[in-house]
């Protein structure tokens, strides 16, 4: 009640101000003595059909939080007491930079969608790496999203990813390697299938380096995808991830299509919301066939309700991500998606998730 009386306050604010104040609000309240606890009570919804296991990793629920929501980790202990099932930070770089001069991220409110260029604007990869060793563990699963700085061309990258990747190892539950960012330039061409199958060689060979001398399984490795893809590049990905063994695929991220957008605007950057969601979906449910269910897949683009949710399981992923979705629903979002899909998969007799995972792709 109170986020839907703040929010028309909130959306006349410029959209990265309000989200840097609620950062900074949420952390001075955490700090309250009870506080985190009437958190949990108020937005956790837990239910055992909701529990599933990915990667050997345990997830109280499938709901997460999807990168650039807290790009430097601020946020990461907390998020959970959202009602989170895990969390992924970043997009991290390997030095700090400021990304694409703002304004930057503009809100369309009677699409419930978002632009954004922010251009993985973040504090860096050693910056990162130091707070995340002073946090600890969330307490669920932890996701880390590293990308590629600006100013370091394609003919570097693999060198650029490793740097970051080999730094922020130690503190991840899971890798997603993005090179499907539109707001970084060139960015994206790391998909094309010669570019991605180097990056990728090089990180599993130097995860299975770091893995080796901490005497530990090695850590999940993902790629995530853009929804811009033809079918043609989107099968040379789900070739590269089987060529690789990739530990799975992450669909999708934000596009560069106005489709479904109900006004004309010259904004440049990447759309995220509803009008993601029917594309991001088909990509998906292409993948799962391409890949035959062999290879996990986290959904994520347009989930705004449980509805969303529970046909994005159904077409192929076995977990989900939130980031509009939690801008325009609020605090309360994973608590509301999650009774939701409890709900949908008792009435449609599935006994878990995992169970419901592609049952209509």
């Amino acid at each position: 009640m109170l986020y839907r009386i703040a929010r028309p306050l909130f959306f006349k604010m410029d959209p990265e101000h309000v989200h840097e104040t609620v950062t900074k609000n949420l952390l001075r309240a955490s700090k309250v003595p009870g506080m985190r606890a009437a958190m949990r009570a108020s937005y956790h919804h837990e239910d055992p059909i909701l529990r599933t296991k990915v990667w050997d990793l345990e997830f109280q629920n499938p709901v997460g939080i999807a990168a650039g929501f807290d790009k430097n980790a601020v946020l990461a202990p907390l998020l959970p007491d959202l009602g989170f099932g895990f969390v992924e930070i970043g997009t991290v770089t390997s030095a700090a930079q400021p990304g694409n001069p703002k304004p930057r991220m503009f809100r369309f409110p009677d699409d419930k969608a978002l632009i954004n260029r922010l251009g993985f604007n973040n504090e860096g990869a050693p910056a990162v790496a130091a707070r995340l060793q002073k946090q600890g563990k969330p307490g669920v699963p932890l996701g880390v999203n590293i990308g590629k700085l600006k100013v370091v061309p394609n003919e570097e990258a693999v060198d650029d990813f490793l740097k970051t990747f080999t730094l922020l190892y130690p503190y991840g539950d899971y890798f997603v390697v993005n090179v499907s960012s539109p707001n970084t330039p060139g960015l994206r061409a790391l998909q094309d299938r010669d570019h991605l199958t180097a990056l990728i060689g090089a990180l599993q060979k130097r995860r299975g380096e770091m893995a080796e001398a901490a005497k530990a399984p090695p850590r999940p490795l993902l790629v995530k995808v853009a929804p811009d893809l033809t079918d043609e590049q989107i099968d040379d990905v789900v070739a590269v991830a089987t060529q690789f063994k990739l530990d799975g695929l992450i669909a999708t991220n934000t596009t560069l299509s106005r489709q479904g957008l109900s006004v004309e605007t010259k904004e440049a950057g990447g759309m995220s919301g509803a009008p993601l969601r029917d594309r991001a979906e088909e990509v998906l449910a292409r993948i799962h066939r391409g890949t035959e269910g062999r290879i996990p897949l986290i959904g994520v683009g347009g989930i705004l309700t449980a509805e969303d949710a529970f046909r994005r399981i159904r077409a192929g992923a076995s977990l989900l991500q939130l980031y509009t979705g939690f801008i325009y629903g609020g605090p309360e979002t994973a608590k509301t998606i999650n009774k939701g899909l409890a709900e949908r998969l008792r009435r449609m007799g599935y006994k878990s998730v995992q169970e419901a995972v592609g049952s209509q792709a």
